[in-house]
């Protein structure tokens, strides 16, 4: 977890319970801070749910993203707090929007799925891997390394640092990863003192937009590698789910829609991926974990 994320849990906490802060490094917070590629969802989340497992933290602080689509069985989803806007942003030096960046602009990101998205708008920009947390990949920009770096709106929000983006980039441009602007708390399914507890923080929208996207990334089977991006939204009751699956370098896209009353977020979830896989995702997907 971040730091920031652990902070805006504590936060919330209070008044309810003490809570003492306990920090675990895990392999993905040292394979990111030395600009070394991510090959499992599971490298944020493994430490975490073994200090989970043999007592030495009572809950765990997760960005959902991260989190695999299958974890261990002991544990439960405990919270998923109110959802930050999930959608990405656009930091360029000197300060433009998407479509006033010049031909050949070197656009940094490490997400496959920002990179087949941003070339299938603009094939004519040149899309470079930018590795490590918000602040590296910022200082690279500063120093001239890119003209533009695409990342999270919700980790800039949770640093307070929004006044930085040129551009909140719209889902129609570029659909966000699954489960992007949201954290997921997890506890021991058995400590349920602990569990009662973080009820508090959980949000019923959240929870079920998660379900949905997290539902269709299971279904397609897909890696870190695989360019899949999924957005789900509880409105009145009802949820809509927009899901797409990408080739590498954005020549190719399937899109769907799916929709539903909200507490069928896993089915809604599983009708999109279906959807996609019969018009052929998987082939898309093999290409990029290749």
């Amino acid at each position: 977890m971040s730091l920031a994320q652990a902070k805006f849990v504590t936060r919330a906490l209070e008044g309810l319970a003490e809570v003492e802060l306990v920090i675990v490094k895990t392999t993905g917070d040292r394979l990111s801070a030395a600009g070394s590629p991510i090959e499992w969802k599971g490298d944020f989340t493994r430490e975490l749910d073994e200090a989970l497992l043999d007592g030495r933290i009572d809950f765990a602080v997760h960005s959902m993203k991260d989190v695999p689509t299958q974890v261990p069985e002991e544990l439960a989803l405990a919270a998923v707090p109110v959802r930050e806007d999930p959608r990405d942003v656009l930091i360029a030096r000197p300060r433009r929007s998407f479509k006033e960046l010049p031909s050949g602009a070197r656009v940094g990101t490490a997400s496959p799925r920002r990179k087949a998205q941003l070339l299938a708008a603009r094939p004519d920009l040149e899309v470079l891997e930018a590795r490590g947390n918000v602040d590296t990949r910022i200082a690279r920009l500063a120093e001239g390394r890119f003209d533009a770096v695409v990342l999270a709106r919700a980790g800039l929000a949770r640093l307070a640092r929004l006044e930085e983006a040129s551009e909140v980039l719209p889902t129609s441009l570029i659909l966000p990863a699954i489960g992007q602007g949201a954290l997921a708390i997890y506890a021991r399914r058995d400590d349920r003192a602990t569990l009662e507890l973080l009820q508090a923080l959980d949000d019923a929208a959240s929870r079920r937009e998660a379900e949905a996207e997290r539902s269709l990334l299971s279904t397609l089977e897909a890696g870190c590698k695989a360019p899949v991006a999924g957005l789900a939204r509880v409105i009145d009751g009802s949820l809509t789910l927009s899901a797409g699956v990408f080739s590498p370098d954005g020549s190719s896209a399937l899109r769907e829609h799916s929709w539903g009353p909200a507490p069928e977020a896993v089915s809604i979830g599983r009708d999109a991926g279906c959807k996609l896989l019969e018009r052929g995702a998987a082939s898309l997907i093999d290409a990029a974990n290749r």
